[in-house]
């Protein structure tokens, strides 16, 4: 066997991170053949080469698909990862050699003046290896690809289908395109889908904590934005207009941790919501006021809706308009001027139907495709440029804030009730024993994964962010369909290592390749006992 070993598994990791695959770079396209080629060497898809598949996402990007199935039954587990990195600019001097993890950890002991003191002591005492992609998420594509070897080897009483996806780092496009293939296989190979198990890695709570996590769960995510859009004026005569920094104050001011927002679930909290962007669309400068901004907001879930999150955001975006309002009448009866009228707080559902009627429907698409077609943008942008450019042709709404919602969406999911995970967590409880790790059991992973993507009965009034996603369904959506087809529970089990996204990610050798490997093997001999046989 190729991977059987903690040696031959680190080796395996080494090579896939020397794939540099940076999310939105030709290494990140050309992983997935290289991939494809690494498991090709395996005998079974030699043997059975329609099991292992590429499925094209967008960019020349595509998800790997690969299938060990156990003709006797038809119970499945779906092996869960992501190959794409995030970028490696950080490393300066040592960007060459940022995806060779042996190189690297070497150069460091010989110079750890980039490091953090705490990496520098995990450097000196040996038990960490350092680079690119090691902890997130590289490895645990590595242990799934030794499981489902040893699986063929052992003629395991279970179906195994490992799914690793590019772009979880920024869109999960990956995924969103994956759910679809999945589903497309449960049909054809006719899998019956038991478990959803990813392996992102455990990842500490804090500097000091050396504690090892099984997750039942993944928190989501959502981004509220806002266009606003005043009154133009000269500098001289600013009475007479509204800026729409002033306007954007106000809604930041509420927005920002604001508590509101907050969700518990099984004693653990969602953090608050804070800003991801603000910025004026003035694209030079002059004397003229600006008068059209954009925002959004980083909003996390446990339990709440889309519609939920939208009814709050208007509430919240119309107490701030309020004082707003209140601010500037005030400054205007002080300075007897005339004010330029009330502040609009308007969805982007209800401005794009006040568009069509006033433009047509065919003017308004003709916009859309404009700023759709323009390479520049990504999917954040075009959403707020879609509603900038509406409002421009709609500006008797003025002064107005236009609330909509920005890719990318994550709904929370959450399988901590559900028996099959229960007897799951118990046993590896139990396993970590063995090995004497401190391990215990959070109920949502919030450090966003593609797992958000697997549970159709979490995800409510999703209409609700379709209509008030201007790029919906033309460069962004989400395969609810497909979903809706999926039960079965989530976990996330992975090693663990410290610092993800930073120079100083680093993966605990003795948790990836020793103690890891036989928690997997438990936990789906665990899941495989029980599996129904397929006359």
């Amino acid at each position: 066997m190729m991977w059987n070993t903690p040696e031959k598994l680190r080796s395996l990791l080494c090579e896939l991170v020397s794939w540099e695959s940076q999310t939105m770079t030709k290494g990140e396209q050309l992983f997935s053949s290289k991939l494809k080629a690494k498991l090709q060497q395996l005998q079974y898809f030699k043997e059975n080469p329609s099991y292992l598949k590429l499925c094209d996402v967008d960019r020349g990007r595509q998800v790997v698909s690969a299938l060990y199935k156990n003709s006797h039954v038809n119970e499945t587990v779906v092996l869960i990862s992501h190959f794409d990195t995030v970028q490696i600019e950080e490393y300066g001097s040592f960007i060459p050699i940022a995806t060779m993890p042996e190189v690297l950890t070497n150069a460091f002991k010989a110079d750890p003046s980039m490091l953090n003191e705490s990496a520098k002591k995990d450097l000196v005492s040996g038990d960490y290896l350092f680079g690119r992609g090691v902890m997130d998420m590289k490895i645990g594509l590595a242990l799934h690809m030794q499981i489902i070897e040893r699986a063929i080897a052992e003629k395991w009483p279970i179906n195994l289908l490992i799914v690793t996806v590019p772009d979880e780092e920024v869109n999960s496009a990956g995924m969103r395109q994956a759910v679809k293939l999945i589903s497309e296989l449960q049909e054809k190979e006719n899998l019956k889908i038991k478990l959803f198990l990813n392996s992102e890695p455990s990842f500490s709570q804090g500097p000091t904590d050396l504690k090892e996590y099984v997750y039942s769960g993944s928190i989501g995510k959502i981004m509220p934005a806002a266009l606003f859009y005043g009154k133009e004026t000269h500098v001289g005569e600013p009475l007479k207009g509204m800026t729409a920094p002033f306007m954007s104050a106000f809604l930041t001011a509420e927005m920002e941790w604001n508590e509101k927002f907050l969700e518990e679930d099984f004693g653990e909290q969602t953090p608050l919501p804070v800003s991801l962007k603000l910025t004026d669309l003035k694209e030079q400068y002059s004397t003229q006021t600006p008068y059209r901004a954009i925002s959004m907001f980083n909003v996390f879930l446990m339990k709440r809706s889309a519609g939920e999150i939208m009814n709050l955001f208007e509430e919240i975006a119309k107490e701030a308009m309020e004082k707003c309002q209140t601010r500037y009448e005030v400054i205007c009866k002080k300075q007897g001027v005339s004010t330029i009228g009330k502040i609009r707080v308007v969805r982007f559902e209800e401005l794009y139907t006040y568009a069509v009627n006033k433009m047509g429907i065919k003017q308004v698409k003709e916009l859309k495709k404009s700023i759709l077609s323009n390479d520049t943008f990504d999917d954040r942008e075009k959403s707020l440029r879609i509603a900038d450019q509406l409002m421009i042709r709609c500006q008797e709404l003025a002064p107005a804030v236009v609330l909509l919602f920005a890719p990318p969406y994550y709904p929370p999911v959450n399988s901590s009730e559900d028996s099959l995970i229960q007897g799951a967590v118990s046993l590896l409880l139990e396993e970590a024993k063995k090995f004497n790790i401190p391990l215990e059991q959070i109920h949502y992973f919030n450090g966003i994964c593609d797992l958000s993507y697997c549970q159709f009965q979490a995800v409510k009034d999703w209409k609700t962010y379709e209509k008030n996603s201007p790029v919906w369904g033309e460069t962004y959506d989400i395969p609810f369909e497909e979903m809706s087809k999926f039960s079965a529970p989530v976990l996330n089990v992975g090693p663990f290592g410290k610092d993800a996204h930073q120079i100083s990610e680093r993966l605990h050798v003795k948790s990836a390749f020793v103690e890891m490997p036989v928690l997997l093997y438990e936990l789906l001999k665990y899941v495989s006992k029980n599996s129904q046989v397929v006359e």
